[in-house]
């Protein structure tokens, strides 16, 4: 079987392009087929095997519309206690690896995901285009893919789906990863021993979440005047890499920024904080990061391309149906109602809708509720000719927190207007609240270094920025969100409290030290619970957290 790196090898590059990027020229119609196609072979696989007999509840369809008719949706709940136990005899096919990713709190502590080896090899596939997209200029242009470049750990260990792409894109296209060993490292370990042996070896292309990108890069910006390159001296291309750096930044006036080191090629992103950090990481980085839509439990969902806008979806390792958010909507009122959806072809732009999946070569995953809200943005990339509808990840389905039942307030948006007032943070975490008999939005932040200023002061910044956003976007976030209601009520209703110095990190640590995985090391962005807030340094709560009721829900919707 012929894989990505042997069409490097032997210099077919417009076959490698067509292999591994190829899916961005299908036609609308052409991409349904496929997906029908491989969603029948999955379905005979599923009949076939015990867990595949328990979550379709005895269907045995044989048609696409029998089996979106016949099974019902699925969590995660529904694998237990098979997946959790790592039963590989009631699966659809054979076991070529297992990952993981963060539980629920109290329910199930990790998430188990088998990995067929069909679905790794059009898995690979996917990632080499996504190493590819992230270098090119154009369609068919791999002239920036070669073997042997550099790139630098900056995931999890190898039980996470992070580290599972890292190591596809490695496999397909020959990339070397820094550090050479990783063993015993910690995730800060990997990524500092990374970069330190990038200055001997050079650096081509990586990947990560951006704010980590952005934190490594602030690092670099602040160390560049206090740079000691006595250690360097015995390393000549460090000290040469190093010495260009630093007159390259005397140049522009301004500290040493990583773009002064390395000439990158490639940076792949995914996760909330991509929109919000794209601008910073090209500043520092010299390149934009290419977002992807991805999970541990379906693998590549959609990407981006060369233009960076919104990211177009992958048609051979899931199937994909989406849950109006009208629906969504009713679903959240009453847990009994099977919400109805629709396939890639029926989306509308604009239109926000919860993703749906079903795992293609012998995944066991089934109309399955990832719980990620995405956004069609467009239904076609009329810039670059792409005739498959354009996404971008909104939010999770639970990340909602709503003030006043006119609107939704979301991780995104609380993290842009932060972020767009300029003051520096470590992090941060918000939850709705009644404060002193009126509903507010309670932000808890720890803020930068030395970095001074009031609670008040805070807040008004974070709601000034907010009136920003909504003559930013055009369909009145703010004002949907906050506007009449505030007025009406005649107050801002947004609530800061500075977090003591440190406080996240030292959550970090002791969530580590209690064995927390990766995944649920930093707390949650979104609606802390109060001990969460007590780690975070926060005084015993006395005001009222107060989730989103059905009669907010109902007048949202």
């Amino acid at each position: 079987m012929t894989r990505p790196i042997d069409l490097l090898r032997q210099g077919r590059r417009e076959e490698l392009w067509q292999m591994c990027c190829g899916f961005i020229d299908l036609s609308l119609e052409q991409f349904m087929a496929i997906q029908k196609r491989l969603l029948l072979e999955q379905i005979e696989l599923l009949k076939n095997c015990e867990l595949g007999r328990k979550v379709m509840r005895g269907a045995m369809p044989t048609t696409m519309e029998e089996f979106r008719e016949q099974v019902p949706l699925t969590t995660y709940g529904d694998y237990l206690p098979e997946l959790a136990q790592k039963r590989e005899d009631v699966l659809p096919a054979k076991v070529a690896r297992w990952v993981r990713t963060s539980g629920k709190t109290g329910e199930y502590d990790v998430k188990w995901v088998p990995m067929s080896e069909d679905f790794l090899s059009e898995y690979e596939k996917v990632a080499g285009g996504i190493a590819i997209f992230t270098a090119c200029t154009g369609r068919g242009d791999v002239s920036q893919v070669k073997e042997h470049q550099k790139t630098i750990y900056t995931v999890g260990s190898e039980e996470y789906g992070s580290w599972l792409i890292c190591r596809l894109i490695q496999q397909a296209l020959g990339y070397d990863m820094l550090p050479s060993s990783v063993e015993g490292m910690s995730f800060q370990e990997k990524i500092k021993a990374g970069f330190e042996e990038a200055l001997y070896q050079g650096l081509d292309a990586f990947g990560g979440l951006p704010s980590v990108l952005v934190a490594v890069g602030e690092q670099f910006k602040r160390q560049s005047g206090k740079t000691n390159i006595r250690p360097l001296l015995s390393h000549p291309k460090a000290l040469l890499r190093v010495t260009k750096g630093l007159v390259k930044s005397k140049l522009a006036h301004r500290p040493m920024l990583p773009k002064d080191l390395w000439s990158i090629k490639g940076i792949g992103g995914g996760g909330t904080d991509s929109t919000i950090f794209k601008k910073k990481v090209k500043e520092l980085w010299g390149r934009y990061p290419l977002e992807l839509y991805s999970g541990t439990e379906g693998g590549i969902y959609a990407t981006q391309t060369w233009d960076y806008e919104g990211m177009t979806f992958v048609p051979n390792l899931d199937f994909f149906e989406f849950i109006p958010e009208r629906e969504w909507f009713k679903w959240q009122l009453d847990h009994s109602y099977q919400p109805k959806t629709i396939l890639l072809d029926e989306v509308k732009a604009g239109e926000n809708y919860e993703i749906v999946f079903t795992n293609l070569h012998g995944g066991v995953l089934v109309r399955y509720r990832v719980g990620d809200i995405v956004r069609i943005t467009s239904l076609r990339n009329e810039k670059l000719n792409i005739d498959i509808p354009q996404m971008v990840f909104e939010r999770r389905a639970d990340e909602l927190i709503d003030i006043f039942g006119f609107g939704h307030i979301t991780e995104k948006l609380i993290w842009q207007a932060i972020e767009n007032t300029g003051i520096p943070y470590v992090d941060w975490t918000a939850r709705k609240e009644i404060i002193d008999n009126k509903p507010a939005l309670h932000i808890y932040i720890e803020l930068k270094g030395n970095y001074i200023a009031s609670e008040k002061a805070v807040a008004a910044a974070v709601y000034e920025e907010f009136q920003k956003l909504d003559s930013i976007y055009g369909f009145n976030l703010y004002k949907f969100a906050y506007g009449d209601a505030a007025r009406l009520l005649d107050l801002k209703p947004i609530q800061v409290t500075l977090l003591p110095q440190g406080a996240f990190p030292s959550y970090m640590a002791q969530r580590q030290a209690e064995g927390a995985d990766l995944g649920h090391l930093k707390p949650p962005h979104i609606n802390p619970p109060d001990r969460v807030l007590s780690l975070l340094g926060v005084p015993r709560v006395e005001v009222e957290a107060v989730p989103v009721t059905e009669a907010e829900r109902a007048a949202a919707r």
